[in-house]
């Protein structure tokens, strides 16, 4: 019975921790219509508060590793949600600008340890067999939390100072979180007699040899410096090596921004009305969920390699399938920004179809991270312009992970002139129809890539990482490959637009599609296959190659 439970609150803990971070990623697309009118923000306001929650996800990637390792993933955990409902608190009593920005600078520290910790943690927990699903779970949190970020979105859109509770919401699942995992045991490898607790009932899961090689050979934990990464001890060296490789080419291969466009390929065939749009948004969505529902029913199946490899295939080739039908049919962009200079008028000028406050909203179906940024004649606002995509990933997943999020900012860097217009053709004066199949296809590719990411490079990446590394570094270890991916993250987005300008949207695809054949290679050389095997067997199988 209390084997049970403890495997029905470890999933709890992964399923409400993704949630918790898909909830707030994508949460200020809808609080953003509301707060740029009742704080009259200025295009760069927008983008400071967005990219405040990257400023916070940093900070914690960097020493939120040192805090999981010195003093526990259930601490860590326990802190992280403790630190999320001030953040929430913050934000939801917020009276300034100031106030707004420093309470989602907190939630983004709490959501970037919490994500990091989750994973480490239920990965410790669970037997081999039941690894994948777990932590694969917590991916399948961030995208339902996505999901019902926009339900609350549109709930609360003609609420007056819905954003309070938008914000304040996320107090609930924070607190299920908090409680739930005060009921599960401290981590198996964290015990000095290990064995002692499974003859308590605590941690069942293992299988019977588990346990008696557990009573024969008690674990014993080695200890780590950071640099010990970087090093031939353990094989520490290829460990860091397959960790960087997996966040980068997680991000390389264009996972940032891919989605960027959906709103303009959900145009070109067809999705124009109001209704339209919110069903080609929860559409996505449901994409995604389906997705991720089946890479945690093969991961421990199917094998990491096999789901990561099939995964970056597709992607590959449904980014290749858009960059060559886009260069017949190419869709048309623009990136200005125009503050609204009137208060009243700032919902007209901000697109968000789960929430159709006017009739222009229905132009995309997927929700903005920012109204719109500012011009690109403006050199001093490039940076700045690009921050907020970075919430798009996943990763961390997600970490953010994951990747699961760029469905917010479908409409990143449209411009006014493109809302007025948005009944006519999507294509600079020609007939939408005129391409219709390839733009049914540009459509089906995206959606290919989607599922693929979800399948592979989203969940997989953070449990072949929370496996990969002795107990002693994991968490400092996985603390420096988030930070990595982060950073990734922030140089596609920031690289983007200019890329465009300089090698075209199409080349620009192409060369995305290199990267997914590159990462094929990369993961068939490099990452081994550790399904079905326990996390210190995983250990010894990197130390012994060299």
């Amino acid at each position: 019975g209390r084997a049970l439970l403890v495997l029905l609150l470890s999933a709890t803990v992964s399923l409400l921790g993704g949630l918790i971070f898909g909830y707030e990623l994508g949460i200020i697309s809808g609080a953003l219509l509301q707060l740029q009118v009742d704080f009259h923000l200025s295009c760069f306001k927008q983008e400071i508060l967005v990219s405040a929650l990257l400023i916070g996800a940093l900070l914690a990637s960097l020493v939120g590793g040192i805090l999981i390792d010195r003093h526990g993933r259930r601490r860590a955990i326990l802190v992280s949600n403790l630190v999320l409902l001030v953040g929430s608190l913050i934000l939801t009593l917020a009276r300034s600008f100031i106030g707004l920005v420093i309470g989602r600078m907190t939630v983004g520290f709490a959501i970037s340890v919490s994500s990091m910790a989750c994973c480490i943690y239920v990965s410790e927990m669970v037997a081999a067999h039941q690894r994948g699903l777990l932590v694969s779970l917590y991916e399948a949190g961030i995208t339902v939390g996505i999901l019902l970020s926009y339900a609350l979105n549109y709930i609360f859109a003609d609420v007056d100072e819905g954003w309070r509770y938008m914000f304040g919401l996320a107090i609930a699942p924070t607190a299920m979180q908090f409680l739930s995992i005060l009921f599960l045991p401290v981590n198996p490898v964290k015990l000095s007699s290990w064995d002692s607790d499974c003859q308590k009932g605590l941690i069942q899961l293992q299988n019977t040899e588990d346990r008696e090689g557990a009573k024969r050979e008690p674990y014993k934990e080695k200890h780590y410096l950071f640099l010990d990464l970087f090093r031939t001890r353990d094989n520490m060296r290829r460990r860091t090596l397959v960790g960087l490789g997996l966040v980068l080419f997680q991000q390389f291969t264009g996972q940032p921004n891919v989605l960027g466009y959906a709103s303009k390929i959900f145009h070109s065939v067809g999705f124009q009305s109001n209704s339209s749009a919110i069903l080609a948004s929860v559409g996505l969505g449901a994409i995604k969920v389906v997705a991720t529902l089946v890479s945690m029913i093969f991961a421990d199946k199917a094998g990491r390699r096999v789901l990561l490899i099939a995964g970056c295939v597709v992607m590959a080739i449904s980014v290749t399938t858009i960059g060559l039908t886009s260069r017949i049919a190419p869709l048309a962009m623009a990136r200005d920004c125009k503050a609204s200079t009137d208060p009243n008028a700032s919902h007209s000028l901000t697109q968000h179809p789960p929430m159709p406050v006017s009739s222009q909203s229905a132009v995309s179906p997927i929700p903005p991270a920012l109204s719109a940024v500012k011009s690109q004649a403006d050199p001093g606002f490039v940076a700045t312009r690009s921050l907020r995509k970075v919430f798009s990933v996943t990763q961390r997943r997600e970490i953010v992970p994951d990747s699961s999020l760029t469905r917010r900012r479908g409409l990143v860097g449209q411009s006014i002139k493109e809302t007025v217009e948005s009944t006519g053709p999507p294509f600079g004066g020609a007939p939408w129809t005129e391409h219709r199949v390839l733009n049914w296809i540009t459509l089906l590719s995206m959606m290919a890539f989607v599922s693929a990411f979800s399948v592979g490079f989203g969940p997989m990446t953070w449990l072949v990482l929370s496996e990969i590394y002795p107990a002693g570094i994991r968490g400092r270890a996985f603390a420096f490959c988030n930070s990595f991916n982060w950073a990734a993250n922030l140089l596609i987005s920031l690289s983007f637009l200019d890329l465009i300008d300089a090698i075209g949207f199409s080349w620009m695809f192409l060369l995305y599609g290199l990267m997914g054949v590159l990462a094929v290679i990369f993961i068939y050389f490099f990452v081994p296959e550790t399904k079905g095997q326990s996390l210190e067997e995983i250990d010894e199988q990197f130390s012994r190659k060299r």
